[in-house]
């Protein structure tokens, strides 16, 4: 028997209407969608848990069909992975149209990879996306550590989310995924405070409720 996502994963969110508060971020999106969302750059930064991956895919998918979008972590966009990505960046692609490129926690970029980029990031074709998320922590880190790391920076939009409100908007959407997956026995006062014990971490909180936290 084949084993089961967790429930973050399972209950990630598809489309923008279910992503559970980031109202600002959401509403930067909307604007830039007016002129279309390709042929930029996009830094997504916030604690962890809030949707930094959940809304770089939502982007990515308005963009892209899934097998054009490309994702791996910091340590290996090297500078030779990043010349074949922007190779393939410059070929056409069925479906949408377009391609778009996630670096997860980017500031674990290597110096030669963030140099690469600013010239990468200039000259990004108009049916090309990227994307990199990080941690207000990681953000902070990359400004101190790279020295190219404000040029980099000022070649994407800033969505920082946050994980204030997530509480309130976010308790009757954990109380009801608890109540359709049977591990639900509390009200929903208690989903808002297990919201704010886990700092606004989502992901946290569903594992916490997958653990039978909320059970009576």
């Amino acid at each position: 028997m084949s084993a089961k996502v967790s429930l973050y994963e399972q209950y990630r969110p598809r489309d923008w209407e279910h992503v559970i508060g980031q109202d600002r971020a959401k509403a930067k999106v909307a604007v830039l969608r007016r002129r279309g969302l390709a042929g930029r750059a996009y830094v997504l930064s916030g604690p962890s848990g809030t949707g930094k991956t959940t809304m770089a895919y939502l982007i990515a998918c308005e963009v892209a069909d899934d097998a054009y979008i490309m994702e791996l972590d910091a340590t290996e966009l090297t500078p030779a992975a990043l010349a074949e990505w922007e190779y393939a960046s410059h070929l056409g692609a069925p479906g949408k149209g377009g391609r778009a490129y996630v670096c997860n926690e980017f500031h674990g970029l290597h110096r030669d990879t963030v140099r690469q980029l600013l010239v990468t990031l200039e000259r990004i074709p108009p049916h090309v996306c990227w994307l990199f998320t990080s941690t207000l922590d990681g953000l902070s880190l990359f400004g101190d550590e790279q020295e190219d790391a404000h040029p980099l920076l000022s070649r994407c939009i800033d969505l920082r989310l946050t994980s204030q409100g997530l509480a309130p908007a976010g308790a009757p959407v954990l109380k009801a995924i608890a109540e359709k997956e049977g591990l639900d026995g509390q009200p929903v006062h208690r989903y808002q405070r297990l919201i704010n014990d886990c700092k606004g971490n989502l992901r946290a909180a569903l594992q916490r409720i997958e653990e039978g936290l909320m059970l009576a």
